[in-house]
């Protein structure tokens, strides 16, 4: 059972073809995704056609190659030990500076969440396009930045990734990412008794 946590809603029911685009440009193509959720506020702007914000949304998809088998416990624990190698330490410090010294879209581990032998979460920060400010004379650019967590996560004998995204502008941003992450992957267990 997959449900978004609250305040957020599954697209999919609206079959909308800009909605699909933006859920798969999120995630791998090897992957198949099971859920891409907004905002409930976002999703009603969408179907009165008004333009959603998409400050924050979230995502469910699995391997397309290991979503007929069943996955045991060493072999999903090789998995996120390789998902995991590779991203270097997490950033110390304040995410706002550590993202600015980083190039326009590059990905950057910020902190792990969690890593136990049913899951493993890591958050990540990434440098947006500045936005252009007009001004009098000139312009000045707002630096952008997205915060989204990956969550590795084995279910009834299934791999599941959950990604969570935010705009980042304060620590809240960050708090609130952390908090969504921790709660959606522990309900998700609970629902499913994968503990």
């Amino acid at each position: 059972m997959l449900d978004s946590p609250a305040g957020y809603a599954d697209t999919t029911f609206t079959g909308s073809p800009r909605l699909q685009e933006l859920a798969e440009s999120l995630t791998s193509a090897s992957n198949r995704i099971l859920l891409f959720a907004v905002s409930d506020a976002d999703l009603r702007r969408f179907t009165l056609g008004d333009p959603p914000e998409f400050r924050r949304y979230m995502l469910v998809a699995t391997p397309r190659t290991m979503e007929r088998e069943r996955v045991a416990q060493p072999a999903f624990e090789r998995l996120a030990e390789e998902a995991l190698r590779g991203l270097g330490p997490p950033a110390e410090g304040d995410i706002a500076k550590h993202l600015e010294a980083q190039p326009v879209g590059a990905s950057t581990a910020l902190a792990e969440l969690r890593r136990d032998p049913a899951a493993v979460s890591v958050l990540r920060g990434t440098r947006l396009e500045p936005t252009r400010i007009p001004r009098m004379f000139g312009h000045d650019e707002r630096q952008n930045f997205m915060l989204s967590s990956s969550t590795l996560m084995l279910v009834r004998g299934k791999v599941l990734n959950l990604s969570v995204f935010t705009l980042y502008d304060s620590a809240d941003d960050a708090a609130w990412i952390r908090t969504v992450t921790v709660r959606w992957t522990e309900q998700l267990q609970r629902l499913n008794g994968a503990r």
